[in-house]
């Protein structure tokens, strides 16, 4: 889902104009990388929690040339879904049809 199609629902389901649906998720991306930056976690309930973590220099290798190369330390954003989220990514595809499906009724023959 792209950032237009996020805006363009996030619209519909508040009932908002779409600049104000714009603006508000702008400002929720803000929040969330002001706080990664400064190296909070942040908490979503529901969906999961976003925080930093700290990679090692290491040397690499250039796959064109096959010559090793230093990779710099640096921070990286890590993301951990929520139970919930987990749970329904890897429920059955049979499990989904059956779940959704309403039991079919049976219909009372006349005689």
């Amino acid at each position: 889902m792209t950032k237009a199609e996020m805006v363009a629902k996030l619209s519909e389901v508040a009932s908002v104009r779409k600049k104000q649906a714009e603006k508000v998720l702008t400002e929720l991306v803000g929040m969330i990388k002001a706080s990664l930056v400064k190296g909070e976690k942040i908490a979503l309930s529901g969906l999961g929690s976003f925080s930093t973590t700290a990679r090692k220099a290491r040397t690499g290798v250039n796959p064109r040339t096959g010559a090793a190369l230093k990779i710099p330390a640096r921070k990286a954003v890590k993301f951990s879904a929520a139970g919930a989220v987990k749970k329904e990514l890897n429920v059955p595809a049979g499990a989904k049809k059956a779940a959704k499906k309403a039991p079919a009724k049976t219909a009372k023959k006349k005689k």
